[in-house]
């Protein structure tokens, strides 16, 4: 992995928390979404680690959240990205959005993340609308230190989408979430927000990263 040519280079690098909240409700598995996200992840690894390698000052470590009826841990173990071997999710169940953000709050909970390390990053994805208490939840996740300084991004899977609850999510009113009707939009999709969530936790990478506007050069066609 290329990091520095300064000694003590690699030891100075600061932990950044990458984390992947998956929808892995039965609706993922209609239309081929649960394939295109899988390896949507996949492709989306090596473009992650190539874009940590050139920021010296941080070592991205990936964790990913599954949830459906109830979550999991799918990878709990911080995991840098150029290491991972993906395991595919599998769908099946509700979309219990509130039962991941309680693991994830937890995970940011005081002690639980280094002090040195950055702001972490949080990427959600779905399709669909939360089937749990999630406003709590997320709340509990704002009550946080590192849950308030987090970069938040959401991705929505196909038009039944809550792109409400995706947008409060983020916490912004100006910014919608980014949004794929197939799978060759939902790999750039991941790409872009991986890259620009990891970028803008990193207090020394520069965010001249515009909104991927240019998906329509992907086809018009709608698939979910």
């Amino acid at each position: 992995r290329i990091v520095s040519d300064r000694p003590g280079a690699l030891l100075g690098r600061r932990p950044l928390h990458f984390f992947v909240l998956a929808d892995c409700s039965g609706s993922m598995a209609s239309d081929g979404k649960m394939q295109a996200l899988n390896h949507a992840i996949r492709e989306t690894l090596p473009h992650l680690a190539s874009v940590a390698a050139l920021n010296p000052h941080a070592e991205v470590l990936v964790r990913v959240i599954a949830f459906s009826t109830g979550a999991r841990w799918h990878l709990s173990v911080p995991t840098p990205a150029d290491v991972l071997q993906w395991e595919d999710l599998v769908p099946g169940g509700f979309t219990d959005l509130g039962a991941a953000l309680g693991l994830l709050g937890a995970a940011l909970s005081a002690g639980a993340v280094e002090e040195r390390a950055l702001p972490p990053a949080v990427l959600l994805v779905s399709d669909g609308m939360p089937t749990d208490e999630w406003q709590d939840a997320l709340a509990r996740v704002l009550e946080q230190p590192w849950g308030q300084r987090a970069v938040r991004v959401a991705v929505a899977i196909g038009r039944d989408a809550d792109q409400g609850v995706l947008q409060q999510f983020m916490g912004s009113t100006e910014t919608p979430p980014l949004s794929a009707s197939n799978p060759e939009q939902l790999l750039r999709m991941l790409r872009w927000a991986s890259t620009y969530a990891s970028r803008a936790a990193s207090i020394v990478a520069p965010l001249n990263m515009p909104l991927p506007v240019d998906l329509r050069s992907l086809g018009d066609e709608v698939t979910w």
